[in-house]
């Protein structure tokens, strides 16, 4: 063995042993999923076929020969909610914001081991996940800054990785739709089940870490909103709906610091009764994400009537069965 291949080695075991020391595991790169996927129209029918397709792209993302223009300087990256995936969540918008002109990308975090269940390991192992993703598109696109999008734990997730983990230096825009900024009861059940001993774990345990960490008040969400739920030098916008089946009060959806704007879905549509799960398939909100990406040409969108519930039964099928 030469004497450079030698040095490298045990440079290599050094770091290795820092980590140990440290108590930290290396972060593991997050899948980019490649298999072309089609566009969808509800959540349901997008969890369907993630399941019986896997590793599906939703349509027009990863593209790393994709070159953003004058127009679209940052690309975009998708970043999915609790165990779901990049299609199941984007397979709707993905396509109009192709058709847009965006460089669209989209990873899978979170995986848990020996599973194709995403989202589902701690919130902080997911930011790792996706700052080394945000390194990728940057080399590969040759941008100096990306914008963001993140669905329920993953807008979270996204806050995390500009918040703590020096994203803020590469991130220009987040938005989250239907973020856990403060967290959920989950209709008080979870509140409920983490006001006893063992209440946590058992969340964990039927459920996954990450869940544990979105419930209202959850030691992760307390330490990532401290200081500030914010920091400079990134535009922040929520758009959340008066009826999440998750995150109540609904209020908690809202960031309360500098740089945010907060948007409720009913306080522009008052018939779109869309949800949690619905709300990245609602074209109404769909087109208000379009509209914070590129506010110089905002369009405002039809205003329809969309019933209470839509979209649940056909994610509890898809997801169960």
């Amino acid at each position: 063995m030469s004497k450079a291949r030698h040095g490298s080695r045990l440079a290599l075991l050094a770091a290795v042993a820092c980590v140990c020391a440290l108590g930290v595991a290396p972060a593991r790169a997050a899948e980019v999923p490649t298999l072309p996927g089609p566009a969808q129209s509800d959540a349901g029918a997008a969890i369907s076929y993630a399941k019986q397709h896997p590793h599906s792209a939703p349509p027009g993302t990863n593209d790393f020969s994709c070159r953003p223009g004058p127009a679209h300087p940052h690309p975009v990256i998708l970043v999915h909610g609790s165990d779901g995936s990049a299609y199941a969540n984007w397979a709707g918008l993905s396509p109009k914001l192709k058709s847009a002109g965006y460089c669209l990308f989209a990873l899978n975090y979170g995986q848990r081991p020996g599973t194709e269940h995403y989202g589902m390991e701690t919130m902080a192992e997911g930011a790792h996940e996706l700052d080394g993703f945000v390194a990728q598109v940057l080399s590969a696109t040759g941008a100096s800054t990306v914008d963001v999008i993140g669905h329920s734990q993953g807008a979270t997730v996204a806050r995390y990785y500009i918040n703590r983990l020096g994203g803020a230096a590469h991130v220009s825009r987040w938005i989250g739709l239907a973020s856990p900024t403060y967290g959920g009861t989950f209709f008080g059940i979870a509140t409920a089940v983490t006001s006893v001993p063992g209440g946590s774990e058992l969340i964990e345990r039927f459920g996954s870490e990450a869940l544990a960490e979105q419930v209202q008040g959850s030691p992760f969400l307390t330490a990532l909103n401290a200081g500030g739920d914010t920091v400079p030098g990134v535009e922040y916008t929520t758009i959340g709906t008066r009826y999440d089946e998750v995150i109540q009060p609904y209020t908690n959806v809202a960031l309360h610091d500098p740089g945010a704007t907060n948007i409720l879905v009913q306080d522009l549509c008052p018939i779109d009764q869309t949800g949690h799960f619905n709300l990245p398939y609602d074209p109404f909100s769909q087109q208000l994400v379009l509209n914070t990406l590129d506010p110089e040409h905002t369009i405002v969108p039809p205003c329809r009537f969309v019933p209470l519930g839509t979209g649940i039964a056909g994610v509890i099928i898809a997801s169960n069965f």
